[in-house]
Formats: structure tokens, sequence, C-alpha cells
């Protein structure tokens, strides 16, 4: 009998330990104050979120009279990341630090859609640049964008007739092309010592699953298209004038611009290489490059949330300009000139709708 009393009451033991655990974990993912909180900040949306990669691209947009913070809630932290509530001209807007990297910015940007009522992101920052029709400081708004770090990476031996592991299945493709390292060996007269066991890596789109499919259906997605909306608005833009120096002595050969431009593309990389640079340009027809844009874009696509990125260009990636062209000298101009255009496009976007209805 007292053995019997002796299992039972270690059972409730058990069972309040469990009950306990489960209201500790819940609490430890989003607490109910903050619930509370949240649903306080929402009352001011919808917002239009901003989202930006780093603290040098957000300050000027904090030290900016044009940014006026929230009398309710004007920051917010959940989960790591620091929300920011306020206006810029008649918009509601939160903004969202997410650090380097498509890790960081797509996790960032599915929390912010996940908390907050938001109609459209605009995502800023600086990145190298592809294309030399255009110079350092001016400012790009891409339509499209591609990540370029998922690869199938072939095996020696095998060449661009080989069917790749997984293709049959769907898995991979060869749809999106490959960059062979042997093209680039220093020394190609020599096919032998021109050979590179690195053989190729070919390009892969990003498994998705959208909100109006099917969930565990996949779809696949490499060019993510912005907002046709928000792409024809920022027209209005293409004559705003930036400014061209750095300070007395450094300035740039003319008046940095906006650009619309027809392809972005991100990496998990820091791209710094000209013969890459050049690749990715002639195959893909990149301008921007960097790693957060299409992260972002594909999580927004997925949630069929409007979105548009504007990147200034810091530098000509891999060098090769007559311009001093090392990053850090062009980075605080780069880094005001996309908040300045950043601050004219989010007050054009007052009264318009979220979801994919803006686009259809």
């Amino acid at each position: 009998m007292a053995g019997a009393i002796g299992r039972a009451g270690a059972a409730v033991a058990v069972a309040l330990a469990v009950a306990l655990m489960a209201t500790a974990t819940v609490e430890a993912f989003i607490s109910r104050e903050t619930w509370r909180a949240i649903r306080r900040a929402d009352r001011e949306g919808p917002f239009v979120g901003l989202v930006v990669p780093n603290a040098y691209e957000m300050v000027p947009v904090l030290n900016s009279p044009a940014f006026k913070p929230s009398d309710n809630i004007p920051i917010l932290d959940v989960q790591g990341r620091r929300f920011r509530f306020g206006s810029i001209g008649d918009q509601n807007v939160v903004m969202v630090m997410t650090g380097l990297s498509m890790l960081n910015a797509g996790l960032t940007t599915q929390l912010l859609l996940s908390l907050f009522r938001v109609k459209g992101i605009v995502h800023w920052g600086i990145a190298g640049n592809a294309n030399e029709d255009l110079q350092i400081g001016d400012v790009t708004i891409p339509e499209y964008w591609a990540h370029l770090s998922l690869w199938n990476w072939q095996r020696y031996g095998d060449g661009p007739e080989n069917e790749l592991p997984l293709e049959a299945a769907g898995d991979y493709t060869r749809e999106y092309g490959f960059l062979n390292f042997s093209d680039y060996t220093v020394g190609q007269g020599n096919p032998e010592l021109a050979a590179n066991t690195l053989n190729s890596i070919w390009y892969q789109p990003e498994e998705i699953f959208p909100v109006s499919g099917t969930p565990e259906q996949r779809q696949h997605a490499f060019w993510v298209p912005v907002s046709r909306r928000y792409y024809a608005l920022a027209e209005k833009l293409e004559g705003l004038e930036l400014p061209a120096c750095v300070n007395a002595t450094t300035c740039l050969p003319r008046a940095p611009r906006v650009a619309r431009v027809a392809r972005g593309c991100s990496a998990n990389v820091y791209t710094d290489n000209a013969s890459y640079r050049q690749f990715i340009r002639s195959h893909f027809g990149c301008t921007p490059v960097e790693m957060e844009s299409a992260a972002v874009a594909l999580v927004a696509h997925q949630l069929g949330v409007p979105f548009l990125t504007i990147r200034s260009l810091s530098d000509l990636a891999g060098g090769g300009s007559s311009l001093s062209n090392e990053a850090a000298t062009f980075i605080d101009i780069a880094a005001k000139n996309a908040v300045d255009v950043m601050l004219k496009f989010v007050p054009l976007l007052v009264g318009e709708q979220g979801g994919l209805a803006v686009d259809m």
C-alpha cells in the first residue's frame, strides 16, 4: 500500500514537473508581458517594416529628424532583436537590425512578420558593385534578387553533360548554370596543369513554401521579384540629388545617382575578387552584390508581403576602378546615400495596401 502511494505521489510529482517545464518553455519563448507589449505596439500598425543589416546603416536613420520615435512604445526587445517604432513622414514604421549574413537577415525578417502587422518591407544598406557602368556612391534598386551560395558541387571527372546527384528526384538542377574552376587557372596553355580537381559548382534555386501553396509541398525560386508597385514608385527617386564628397579632399568624379537596375545578388560571401565579379555580372547580370537582401526577399515572397531593397555601392568588388577602391573609404557616404533614398521612399507608401493584391 505504501509502495502504491509512493508510486502515485511520484507520478503526480512528474506530472507537475512536466506541467511546470511546459509553462517555463512557453515563457522562455516570449513572455506574457512581452506579448502584451507587442499587442500594444501593434495598435499603431499596419507598419512598413524597415530591415537594415548593420548599425552604421541604421544610426543615420536614428539621427535623422525625418524619423520620429513612437510615444507609445519606442523600443521593444524580443528574442535578441530590438524593434524600434516610429514614423517617417505620415507612415508608421517598425525598424529592426538583422546583423550580417543570410541567416540573420532571414530569421529577423520572419520574426518581424510573425509578430507585427507589416504591410510591406523596405530593406537598405551598402553593397559591392559588379556593374562597371555605375560608380561608387550610386544607389541601386534591383527588380529581382537571387541567392548565389546554394550549390551542387560536382565531382571531378563529370561535366556539363552529366546529371547531378538527386537531379532526377527534383532536388537539384542544371538550369541556372555553373562555375568551372579550371576556367580561372593561371597558365591554361598547358591542359594538364590547367585541370582543377575542384571541378564545378552548379547554382541552385531555393526550396520555398509559400503561404499561398500547400504545406510540405515545395516550390522553387531563383530570381525573386520585388513588389511591382514599389518598384514603379521608386522611379520617382531617380532624380534625387545625393552628396558626392566624403570630406573636403575626397570626392567622387560625379554626383551619385539613383538607378533602378535589373538584378541584385546575395551570398554568404564577401566578394572582393575581380574575376568572380566579372563572372556573376556576365552570367547573372548582377549589379549590387552583398549578403542579406535575397534572404529578406525570399521570406517576404513566401509570406506574400511586398518588399523593395535599396543598396548603395561602396566599392567595385575586387577592384579595378580609377577610384580608391577600399570600401572603408566610402562606407560612410554609401550608407548615408542609401538612408537618404530610403527616407524619401517610405513616405510614398502612405495609403499603400499590404499583401499580394498590390502586385496583381
